[in-house]
């Protein structure tokens, strides 16, 4: 009677995906890239957050294509904004200290390789506290591309 039940039980978890996968929330830009990392920076700044680092993501795949054997261009350019708002990140830890995981927030701009199409984005939160963070990110987002 054990054996069906743990068969059953590894066959839901290997086909389950991982916990912490998570589905990115994205939009699609009016304008080319630059514009858009330029609107993206700007909303952050008037969100009165600092970004602590952007992570040139694209510019590091594509000088390290040749060497890892690929002649894949994933993308065009891609950055991603690194940031943190003190006041919502402590209210998301005094909720549940593990949320430091989360930190800092990101949110990235990319063009896949061979396309014109912008896309901006984040990944989505676990339901509880994040959520806020998730709206939150989502109203920079939107402010960025006037929607």
């Amino acid at each position: 009677m054990l054996k069906p039940l743990v068969t059953t039980l590894t066959a839901a978890l290997i086909a389950a995906p991982p916990l912490w996968a998570n589905e990115a929330i994205t939009y699609q830009s009016g304008d080319n890239f630059d514009d858009t990392v330029f609107s993206v920076e700007s909303a952050i700044l008037d969100a009165g957050l600092v970004i602590d680092f952007v992570s040139h993501t694209g510019d590091m795949l594509e000088r390290t294509r040749e060497v890892t054997g690929s002649d894949i261009i994933l993308f065009e350019n891609a950055d991603i904004f690194n940031f943190c708002s003190a006041s919502l990140s402590r209210k998301v830890m005094e909720a549940d200290i593990m949320n430091v995981i989360h930190c800092p927030y990101r949110i990235f701009v990319m063009q896949k390789g061979g396309s014109d199409q912008v896309s901006v984005g984040f990944k989505s939160m676990p339901v509880g506290a994040m959520k806020e963070v998730e709206a939150f990110l989502d109203q920079i987002v939107k402010d960025a591309l006037g929607l």
